[in-house]
């Protein structure tokens, strides 16, 4: 057990209680004052609070590394070994060029029309409720209709998709009860993509058909793609049900935001940016320090973990002007939010199309958004997005 490091100042409280899940932001407040480094008591981890420490150690994987693991729990860094996520150098590229290019810009181009009609298909429905859950018919809707087709997911195996893909991030966190709970079903969604990739169930012309070619050619064997499907597939919806439901409900409660992006489209960039900045769709993750070093002026031995909190560095007044306030019209283009460097989110290209092609199919139909009844926000070490949103869409 790590003994309490000399000379970096030292937060008691846990950064991943139920209450600080719900409401982290005065957490993340108190760690920033505090110092650009700080020691987690409950967690033994040096947590990095601040946005000038965050994007340095990002780019720096060299002596940062993602190979032992993202996450504060032993068992999860053991067993997820060899994913894209928890691999460095010469092996993460080769992984990641496996199936990457295919969420490349010029690929997303592609796709953009048919993610169009997508999403304008399910806005309709939903205005044609009247009452929606921002969440289920919203947020979720339009990646269930289109990133599991891209993965090559089945088709008739896809309901327990948000769970499944929810308790793979919760496992990411701590060994606390969140993760323990969520560890049967984070199994569930590995065993059943061993499954696909043994019964060659994926859908023709996919990312997961491409990895079994790349497989029977010998360029990785048929064990790693099961993980490599669960590691793109997951991250693909989750992030995006992120960003749109909180897109959604920021949108509600800040009228006079959702009246800029409707009078000037011009602004959707920026829009998509400020919510991911405004709130992060990954709260932290941690990287194993592979050398002695030094952040800020601490010192920092090797073996040590250190968490890297992209919502705090989003919200950091030493970065940003006024971080507490949403405002469409600011540059959040720097935002670490889906993370940077080398291990910046395969699937954030994806992500942005999808948010904006909702938001783009909203401005054109719906005048205002209201919040009809208690938002409930979802309780997950890595995800941070809402359970339920009651939502009106009042249509234009």
């Amino acid at each position: 057990m790590r003994r309490t490091p000399v000379g970096v100042p030292v937060y008691e409280p846990d950064l991943y209680s139920t209450d600080a899940i719900v409401d982290p932001y005065p957490h993340y407040r108190r760690l920033r004052d505090l110092g650009s480094v700080v020691w987690l008591a409950k967690q033994k981890a040096y947590a990095l609070p601040r946005y000038a420490e965050c994007k340095a150690v990002l780019h720096d994987d060299k002596t940062f590394l993602s190979g032992r693991g993202v996450s504060l729990n032993p068992i999860t860094n053991r067993l997820s070994r060899g994913t894209t996520l928890n691999s460095d150098g010469d092996e993460h590229d080769q992984r990641r060029k496996l199936v990457a290019h295919r969420l490349l810009p010029r690929v997303l181009r592609v796709i953009s029309d048919s993610v169009d009609a997508t999403a304008a298909a399910v806005v309709d429905a939903a205005l044609a409720q009247g009452a929606v859950d921002g969440v289920d018919d919203l947020a979720a809707a339009l990646p269930l209709a289109v990133v599991p087709d891209l993965i090559g997911w089945p088709r008739d195996h896809r309901g327990h998709l948000i769970e499944w893909g929810g308790a793979t991030f919760d496992v990411l966190g701590p060994l606390n009860w969140q993760a323990i709970k969520s560890t049967p079903r984070a199994l569930q969604m590995l065993r059943f993509a061993r499954r696909v990739v043994r019964q060659r169930a994926v859908l023709d012309d996919s990312m997961a058909h491409e990895l079994l070619i790349a497989a029977d050619e010998g360029k990785l064997s048929h064990r790693e793609c099961p993980p490599l499907m669960v590691d793109y597939l997951a991250p693909s919806i989750d992030t995006t049900m992120s960003a749109i439901s909180n897109a959604l409900h920021l949108f509600a409660i800040h009228p006079e935001q959702w009246q800029l992006l409707k009078e000037d489209p011009a602004l959707m960039t920026n829009a998509v940016n400020e919510v991911v900045r405004y709130e992060s769709p990954l709260r932290a993750f941690a990287r194993w320090v592979g050398r002695h070093t030094e952040i800020a002026g601490a010192a920092i031995p090797s073996g040590a973990r250190v968490l890297v909190i992209y919502a705090s560095a989003n919200r950091d007044e030493r970065e940003w002007h006024e971080p507490e306030v949403f405002d469409i019209r600011r540059d959040a283009s720097r935002q670490i939010g889906f993370g940077q460097g080398a291990h910046a989110c395969a699937g954030q290209g994806l992500a942005r199309l999808e948010t904006a092609a909702m938001l783009r199919a909203l401005i054109e139909r719906v005048d205002r958004i209201e919040v009809t009844g208690a938002p409930k926000w979802a309780i997950n070490n890595i995800i941070r997005r809402h359970e339920a949103l009651p939502l009106k869409l009042v249509p234009a």
